[in-house]
């Protein structure tokens, strides 16, 4: 990893780190809808390999591939985000949705159904399945999420400090149960769905023959797993950034691209 000077070798490192660019890329693939291109994953995630090469220091109390995997993902989130891959009325639906999960929960004390949802938002039951469909790629988390509102991220707050902050420990402990409430929370077969991608990392394809549907209606539940989360944890509809992104400023392209 270091050169004769003592100083990380970039060449090295970004030959040594590109497959995980790549795997990061086609993973992420996985979540998005077909018009977002794999290269441009890539491109973006080469830039936040460098990121994280210059970024880097030794002793910082992580290691280097896991402090570039935050980078690379981070990059690549943020090239979407950038480029407004996703309507924003889709994401103003998905908000509805989220909003309606979170007022029929406190009003019924449970989970809605799918029939419920649909009829809190005035929609056939197979329109609101398609709108779950059509939000495939929603489920993404961006730095906004994790940011303190003071230009600091969590991943710059959290990796590589020499001694945490006891208020953040209980924050992150407090964001993590609730979490785990709410994925325990789930209905059973959205909670199998979560298990399989994320735990067995299964594919759609291969959770529809497990569950004996499509590979769409896993699409579905998957989305409809997501806005319960996101309506559990952050309550009442996750707010949509606007104006200024927070976090990170943009990366700046080199000169020429």
């Amino acid at each position: 990893m270091y050169d004769a000077e003592g100083n990380l070798d970039k060449d090295h490192l970004v030959e040594a780190y590109a497959p995980l660019v790549k795997r990061i890329a086609y993973h992420l693939m996985a979540k998005l809808p077909a018009s977002v291109e794999v290269e441009d994953l890539i491109q973006n995630g080469l830039m936040g390999l460098l990121d994280a090469i210059g970024r880097y220091e030794d002793g910082l109390g992580a290691q280097f591939e896991t402090y570039a995997v935050q980078r690379i993902r981070g990059a690549m989130l943020d090239g979407l985000r950038e480029n407004d891959w996703l309507p924003r009325s889709l994401r103003r639906d998905m908000r509805r949705i989220e909003s309606a999960i979170h007022t029929l929960e406190q009003q019924h004390g449970r989970q809605p159904t799918e029939t419920e949802l649909a009829a809190a938002l005035d929609l056939p039951l197979a329109d609101y399945q398609r709108l779950l469909q059509d939000a495939r790629g929603y489920q993404l988390v961006y730095f906004e999420d994790f940011t303190d509102g003071e230009g600091e991220d969590y991943f710059e707050r959290h990796l590589g400090v020499h001694e945490t902050n006891p208020a953040d420990l209980l924050e992150d402990a407090d964001m993590r149960g609730g979490l785990v409430r709410a994925i325990d929370g789930l209905p059973e077969r959205e909670k199998l769905v979560m298990a399989l991608y994320y735990d067995e990392e299964l594919n759609l394809r291969e959770i529809g023959e497990v569950l004996g549907v499509t590979e769409s209606r896993v699409c579905q539940l998957h989305s409809q797993a997501i806005a319960r989360l996101r309506a559990s944890v952050f309550g009442q509809g996750a707010p949509a950034p606007t104006g200024a992104r927070r976090g990170r400023p943009p990366k700046k392209q080199p000169a020429g691209t």
